[in-house]
């Protein structure tokens, strides 16, 4: 039996927030209270769409992403509680080849969040290693949804053309594509560009989501290309792109002046005015503040077309996830 309740998305004016891997760089058991103070905070303010997934965290940390989220959806008393929408990616992991195999990770990400999942979502597709996988992934999704585990079946690191074809297998079941989730930001415009994934999103009828809108921190202002930078992978990125990016970070900078905004909101309000969900992440009361500022107000053409320049001068953008399919 087919479910026909409508799965609720905040609209732009709302915003969006997104819970996902930042959650655990770092994380230890004592961050509790605060995560519950921003997962307050966001949703108090109308930030009601979390994203997580099944594969953030290892080890001991296994599932902890979606443990803790679920347990702040269901502490939390306040305005807008009605309107929570909670997202999870199931991965595409090699051992899971079955319809069931999805339908089965679905059950235990609700046992996790002690709650269903509102909307669920293939992770990445196959499609660039093992394309023969991922038919009876998608086939789980459906089932999902038609059994009424899910409100809404959603996508992520898919391009057009694959899109494309889930779109008309999931149409021959009659289950919709509520959402589309690409890394989507100032310096990572591929996905609209040059992919033209907003246009296909817009003749679907699919809510194209926006990941990484502040590329890892790069997009807020408070890193130059003379350091301090992050440790690991993080900082040699950041030495690799901060230096042919200072005339993206000089417009935004200029604009959040004018505009008595930061530079990381101005960023996430560009995404907005492309018509997409940005889910930037937070771990701390002042970071939620900060991606809150970033709602509420517009930036006008002039702006957004200094900032479409800005983007397209950058000697270098910021690499592509390597499941990106097209």
């Amino acid at each position: 039996m087919q479910m026909t309740q409508k799965l609720f998305l905040p609209t732009m004016g709302c915003g969006t927030w997104a819970w996902g891997n930042r959650l655990l760089w770092g994380y230890d058991e004592s961050m509790d209270d605060q995560l519950q103070a921003v997962f307050n905070l966001c949703v108090t303010n109308g930030v009601t769409l979390f994203d997580t997934g099944d594969s953030y965290g290892t080890g001991k940390l296994n599932g902890r992403s979606e443990q803790l989220l679920g347990q702040f959806s269901r502490d939390y008393v306040g305005s807008n509680q009605e309107n929570i929408c909670i997202a999870t990616k199931l991965a595409a992991y090699p051992w899971r080849l079955t319809r069931q195999s999805m339908v089965s990770a679905c059950a235990s990400s609700a046992k996790r969040l002690g709650r269903n999942v509102d909307l669920v979502q293939m992770h990445w597709s196959t499609a660039n290693y093992a394309p023969w996988q991922e038919a009876a992934l998608l086939q789980g999704l459906a089932d999902l949804y038609e059994q009424g585990s899910v409100k809404g079946v959603g996508l992520s690191n898919y391009g057009p053309k694959r899109l494309k074809w889930v779109h008309q297998k999931f149409s021959d079941r009659g289950v919709p594509i509520a959402t589309l989730q690409v890394q989507y930001s100032l310096l990572s415009t591929y996905p609209v560009t040059q992919l033209g994934l907003k246009d296909v999103c817009d003749e679907l009828g699919i809510k194209l989501i926006a990941y990484s809108p502040l590329v890892l921190g790069l997009l807020t202002g408070k890193y130059s290309e003379k350091g301090p930078f992050p440790k690991g992978i993080r900082g040699l990125l950041f030495r690799q792109l901060l230096p042919g990016i200072r005339p993206l970070l000089d417009c935004l900078g200029a604009i959040a002046q004018s505009r008595n905004k930061t530079i990381s909101q101005v960023a996430i309000n560009w995404c907005i005015c492309k018509g997409t969900i940005p889910i930037p992440g937070a771990k701390s009361v002042e970071q939620a503040k900060e991606n809150i500022g970033a709602l509420g107000w517009q930036l006008d053409s002039n702006e957004v077309a200094e900032l479409d320049r800005a983007a397209a001068s950058v000697d270098k953008s910021m690499v592509q996830n390597i499941f990106q399919t097209k």
